[in-house]
C-alpha cells in the first residue's frame, strides 16, 4: 500500500516513469490496479476526453499527431491512449502507433500509450478507461483516445469520451450508407480526411444527405463535416475550433455532466458485472456445470434450467 501511495503521489506530480508504471499496473495487476484506481480518483474528472475513431487507413494517428502539436502551442497538455488490436503472440499492442508520434512523445507535455484492445468487442477495453483515469489525475488537460477502426463495433467509445470525431476518407463514400447504423451515429462531428484525393466531393455530399436525414429538435447538437488533410496540416485549427465548439454547447445545455454520469453509470454497471462474473465462476460452479454438460445429450434440462439452477446454488451459497 505505501508503495501505491508513493506511485499516486508521483502521478499528481505528472512524472512520467511513475505514470507509465501505474498504467502497467492498470493492465496487469487487478489487485493493485483496483487500489490505486481508488487512491487517485479524487484528482480526476478535470480532464477534456476525445474520441478519434474510423475505418483503418483514414490517417486517425497523423491526425491524432497534429491535433496535439496545435495543443501543445496553445500550452495544453496531452495524453494520448492508442488502442491497437491485441497481438495473438504476446497480448500487447500490435501497431505501435508511439514510432508513427516520435515527433511528439519526447516533449513533456505529452504522453502516448499503446494499449491493446484485448478482445473488447467496442475497441476500448476496461483497462484503457482505467489507464484514461491515471492520466486524468496527472493533470493532463486533454485525453485522446485513437481506437482501432473496426466500423460497428466501435461504438463503446461513445461511453468514453466527451467529443466524439469519425474520421473518414473519401474512398468511404461508397460505403457510408452501410456504416450508418453503426459508426455513423457516434460522430459528434466528421472529419474528411485526405480531402485532396478524387471522390472528395461525393463522399461530401453522401455525408451531408445521411445527415439531413436524421430526426432532430431544435436545440440538437447538428455534427458538422471538416474537411482537412492532416499530413499537410490543413484544417487542424477547424478541427480544434470545432472540439471547442461541441465543448461549449455541452456545458451551457447542461449535458457534459450527465453525459459523464450517464458514462459513470454504464461503466459501474461493467465493474459490478465483472466482479460478479469472477465470483460466480468458482470451482465449485465450473464442476457443477460440467456435470451437467455431461449428460447434455439426453435433452434433459435445456440450457436457462442450468443456468437457473446454477444461480440459485450460487445464490444459496451467498446467503449461507
Amino acid at each position: 500500500m505505501k508503495n501505491l501511495l508513493e506511485i499516486s503521489e508521483k502521478i499528481f506530480e505528472k512524472d512520467k516513469r511513475f505514470i507509465s508504471r501505474a498504467i502497467s499496473i492498470v493492465e496487469s495487476d487487478e489487485n493493485n490496479s483496483i487500489e490505486l484506481l481508488k487512491l487517485i480518483h479524487k484528482k480526476t474528472g478535470k480532464a477534456y476526453r476525445i474520441g478519434i475513431t474510423g475505418p483503418p487507413g483514414a490517417g486517425k494517428s497523423t491526425l491524432t499527431n497534429q491535433l496535439t502539436k496545435h495543443l501543445i502551442k496553445q500550452n495544453k497538455s496531452v495524453g494520448i491512449i492508442a488502442v491497437d488490436p491485441t497481438s495473438p503472440f504476446t497480448g500487447g499492442a500490435l501497431l505501435g502507433d508511439r514510432v508513427r508520434m516520435n515527433e511528439i512523445g519526447t516533449n513533456p507535455n505529452v504522453f502516448i500509450r499503446s494499449m491493446a484492445t484485448r478482445g473488447s468487442l467496442g475497441g476500448l477495453s476496461k483497462k484503457t478507461i482505467d489507464a484514461s483515469d491515471v492520466l486524468d489525475a496527472a493533470g493532463f488537460d486533454y485525453i485522446i483516445f485513437e481506437t482501432v477502426g473496426v466500423g460497428q463495433s466501435e461504438l463503446d467509445i461513445v461511453n468514453t469520451a466527451d467529443t466524439t470525431i469519425v474520421v473518414l476518407v473519401p474512398e468511404s463514400g461508397d460505403s457510408i450508407q452501410a456504416m450508418k447504423a453503426g459508426l455513423m451515429e457516434i460522430a459528434d462531428f466528421f472529419v474528411l480526411n485526405k480531402s485532396d484525393r478524387p471522390g472528395s466531393d461525393s463522399a461530401l455530399m453522401a455525408l451531408r444527405t445521411i445527415l439531413m436525414l436524421k430526426d432532430h429538435n431544435v436545440d440538437d447538437w447538428l455534427p458538422n463535416i471538416i474537411k482537412a488533410v492532416a499530413s499537410e496540416n490543413i484544417g487542424i485549427n477547424e478541427i480544434l475550433s470545432e472540439i471547442e465548439k461541441h465543448k461549449n454547447y455541452l456545458i451551457e445545455k447542461n449535458l457534459l455532466q450527465k453525459k459523464r454520469a450517464n458514462q459513470l453509470k454504464i461503466r459501474i454497471k461493467e465493474i459490478v458485472e465483472s466482479f460478479l462474473r469472477k465470483d460466480f465462476w468458482h470451482e465449485e460452479n465450473i464442476i457443477e456445470l460440467n456435470k451437467y454438460l455431461s449428460n447434455f445429450n439426453e435433452r434433459i434440462y435445456s440450457p436457462y434450467d442450468i443456468a437457473e439452477k446454477l444461480i440459485h446454488n450460487f445464490k444459496t451459497k451467498l446467503k449461507e
